[in-house]
């Protein structure tokens, strides 16, 4: 007999007094190596043929667990596991750093306690994961209860009754916070939408609870089920309406406090949807349900004490924050089509031309006797007011495109997981565009850096009869662009980090001058309106809104440049910078001032490579922390990213050309809707091949890749293809025929128009009627939403109120070992 038959046994012979150690036992057995894939299946799939093989044994393993969960607390499992909290995060910083010294006291009564001692190994949350998900759903449907154990249906329905009246009244708390309110100020012609979800989940937990007769704790099968689409339907519109406001943070900006709030709407909505799911009729619904709340239930146990969770989750909320600010900016950094290329060389040249004088200035000023600081200062001064002059004469450093890139990367991952290996793969060419526009972006400040600063040094010497700098000198300068011999590489990727936080740091700030209104107040300014005319002052307050990141971004840019080598001085640390458009400069000055006797063409080669790797460096630091921090905002988790990485190569190999010059057919991005499904590129109504986009769709530039939305796939059984991903290259029988009829699309690129949005009160598009209990429509565009009529099915309904449940005092629970 197999260890797993035998735990089996004992489990069903159990099921009457629980034992937490049982199925700890089972869980151990099952339990696998991360990295044991195969295995993990093979021991769910024997599970699965013991299971099929003695049906007993399914009822008693349900009504162990059932009898074992309804023992601790299940409602914080429901309402609070896997949301984020609203404490602030030094609270709960100082909360863990206290734990490690002196331990939390555990609370015996939860559920979270529970999961935490059977599911006690950090691997379990990948274990699971490594699981197929035919698998999961084919072993959740042969753990059934059988009808002697209705009653403990009953008291876990009970409970997510209860849940979903808090999750309730917590979404129409957030959705009506003042916060909000105050960031999107036509949220007040949606607010309907908050109030009248907590209605319809107050209604429906009511019909549920009277249908089911679960306030007498058996769960009956009613003759008609009580249907839940009111309730998901104003669930879909706050969503919708959260969406909305997504789409609008590139006018308003937002803070800290307000992504968290969107982010706890956001969780706390789609918990809602879950535990409606728990409910339903649908097995599949119900059993994809379970499956999902039990991982998140697994990974919240392990990591509730983790420190590095704690600001894993934090930085994420920060990563959220810029780059969920208007990617419009670093659209601008990347080039599809010859034109934008040429143009972009035009603008590097443009920074390349400034940069030869800036590292000029910047030899000059070694000569001055100054202390450390002072040095520091000058330094900073030279750099940070030289990017700053760049950016408004229109030019531009290279490097600095893959940092500013981040929230265009950003807005190609969709929050829904469910397309997300679509979107890598589209985003791998993203990633193409982007570095064949870095790579002509060196090109234009490497080409003008050079010859120029070759012009200086001889126009110098020309001038006073004496070289510029001396032989000494100028050794050191190509002695420190030697990537063997020196620390050239090491302080290129200091310098690569730099670039990095000067694309965060002009999000920030670019975040902070919309939500803090600067362009308005500035010219509000009692002393600005009494010296400069009302014009100027305007303009004044539209350049300042519009470019306080990029000022700031290239300003601390600088400062961390100048400033580093004495920073290194001071602590005895060798930390330097290296940067390619400076080092293509000082390796013209080195050159043109060293002495013939030293000068060779080992030293010339030597020092040209070693600008190549500088450049090389700088640009993968700076675009992998950027893309890392893009991802990470969107949840893409680590190990995706070898699959991203093999889509790039696979590129590399395939078309090496597209990483240096524009394809002859530009990429052309696809739109994707509010729910992150990509959709095909054009916009208008009839277009061989096309499908006409749906008039609830916000569009935004993602790939040449189009994927139907999950809510259209049904339709298309008969199509002739049943195909999820359609390219352009294909025949054109196998396209789908388009529509006849125009419908109008919301183009974020262009920015969202207030008149399309705000044309029409939301109630006038949803209507709650309180004396039916229905809902009504006047819109008709939209039949997926809201359709002319959802009415609340079922038995007689209870008037809306309180959700009172009469849940006995549950036993304390077994306490669990140490």
């Amino acid at each position: 007999m197999s260890e797993l038959k035998r735990i089996l046994q004992q489990i069903t012979a159990l099921s009457d007094v629980p034992d937490p150690a049982v199925l700890k036992r089972l869980i151990d057995e099952l339990r696998v190596s991360e990295k044991e894939t195969a295995l993990a299946n093979e021991k769910i799939q024997s599970l699965i043929d013991i299971l099929r093989q003695h049906p007993e044994y399914g009822d008693g393993l349900s009504s162990f667990v059932l009898k074992l969960i309804i023992q601790y607390r299940q409602i914080s499992l429901y309402t609070d596991t896997g949301i984020m909290s609203d404490q602030g995060f030094f609270n709960s910083l100082r909360r863990l750093i206290g734990h490690r010294f002196l331990p939390l006291l555990p609370q015996d009564d939860s559920v979270v306690e529970l999961a935490g001692y059977l599911f006690n190994k950090r691997s379990d949350e990948r274990w699971l994961a490594n699981v197929e998900k035919e698998k999961w759903d084919e072993l959740v449907s042969l753990i059934r209860v059988e009808q002697k154990h209705l009653d403990l249906v009953a008291t876990a329905k009970n409970s997510i009754l209860n849940a979903i009246i808090i999750l309730s009244y917590r979404i129409s708390g957030i959705g009506l916070h003042p916060d909000l309110m105050e960031s999107y100020p036509q949220i007040l012609n949606y607010s309907a939408s908050f109030v009248a979800q907590n209605q319809e989940a107050v209604l429906f937990v009511n019909q549920y609870r009277q249908a089911h007769e679960l306030d007498s704790l058996t769960d009956i099968t009613p003759e008609q089920a009580v249907d839940p689409a009111p309730l998901l339907v104003m669930i879909e519109q706050c969503e919708d309406i959260v969406a909305t406001v997504r789409k609008r943070i590139y006018k308003t900006g937002i803070s800290i406090r307000l992504t968290n709030m969107m982010l706890r709407l956001d969780q706390s909505l789609q918990r809602m949807r879950i535990l409606t799911a728990l409910l339903t009729e649908s097995h599949q619904n119900r059993d994809r349900a379970v499956i999902e709340l039990i991982q998140t239930l697994i990974t919240t146990s392990n990591r509730r004490y983790s420190i590095g969770y704690l600001i894993d989750n934090n930085t994420k909320l920060l990563s959220r924050k810029v780059t969920e600010n208007a990617s419009r900016v670093g659209e601008h950094y990347i080039s599809t089509d010859r034109a934008g290329y040429r143009q972009m060389f035009k603008k590097a040249s443009i920074g390349g031309f400034v940069i030869a004088f800036m590292a000029t200035l910047k030899i000059l000023a070694y000569q001055l006797a100054l202390a450390p600081m002072g040095r520091a200062f000058i330094n900073s001064m030279i750099y940070g007011l030289g990017f700053v002059f760049i950016h408004v004469i229109r030019g531009t450093v290279a490097t600095k495109q893959p940092a500013m890139t981040a929230a265009a990367i950003a807005s190609t991952i969709s929050e829904s997981s469910g397309k997300k290996s679509h979107q890598l793969t589209k985003l791998s060419e993203l990633i193409v565009d982007i570095l064949r526009t870095q790579f002509i972006a060196i090109m234009g400040n490497v080409m003008l850096a050079i010859p120029v600063a070759l012009i200086i040094s001889f126009a110098w010497l020309q001038y006073t009869g004496a070289p510029m700098i001396d032989s000494e000198k100028a050794g050191h300068l190509l002695h420190d662009l030697d990537p063997f011999h020196s620390l050239a590489l090491p302080h290129a990727a200091i310098a690569g980090v730099y670039l990095f936080l000067a694309g965060l740091i002009a999000g920030y700030y670019d975040n902070l001058a919309v939500y803090n209104h600067v362009g308005a107040r500035i010219q509000r300014h009692r002393l600005l309106k009494a010296i400069l005319p009302e014009s100027w002052l305007k303009r004044l307050g539209g350049f300042v809104e519009a470019n306080l990141g990029a000022i700031m971004g290239n300003f601390l840019f600088g400062v961390f440049l100048g400033s580093t080598a004495t920073i290194g001085f001071i602590f005895g640390l060798p930390i330097d910078i290296r940067h390619i458009a400076f080092a293509s400069a000082n390796l013209a000055h080195g050159l043109f001032n060293l002495s013939a006797d030293q000068i060779s063409w080992n030293v010339i080669l030597l020092s040209i490579l070693g600008v190549a790797l500088i450049g090389m460096v700088n640009l993968i630091v700076s675009f992998s922390l950027a893309l890392f921090v893009a991802l990470r905002s969107k949840e893409v988790r680590f190990f995706e990213w070898g699959r991203l990485t093999k889509l790039i190569f696979g590129h590399i190999i395939s078309h090496p050309s597209d990483f240096f010059w524009p394809r002859d057919k530009p990429m052309k991005y696809a739109r994707i809707d509010s729910q992150g499904h990509m959709i095909f590129d054009d916009s208008s109504a009839v277009q061989k091949g096309s499908k006409a986009i749906p008039s609830n769709y916000v569009v935004r530039r993602l790939s040449d890749v189009r994927v139907l939305p999950e809510s259209q796939q049904a339709s298309q059984e008969n199509s002739q293809t049943n195909t999820d991903i359609y390219y352009d290259s294909q025949p054109q029988g196998e396209h789908i025929k388009p529509h006849t009829s125009p419908k109008k699309v919301v183009d974020l690129d262009d920015g969202l128009v207030d008149e399309e949005l705000n044309s029409s009160p939301y109630t006038d598009d949803i209507q709650y009627d309180q004396a039916t209990k229905t809902l009504h429509t006047a819109n008709s565009d939209n039949p997926e939403l809201a359709g002319d009529e959802v009415e609340p099915t079922g038995l007689d309904s209870k008037t809306t109120g309180d959700a009172k449940t009469p849940l006995p005092k549950p036993k304390k629970p077994p306490k669990l070992p140490n």
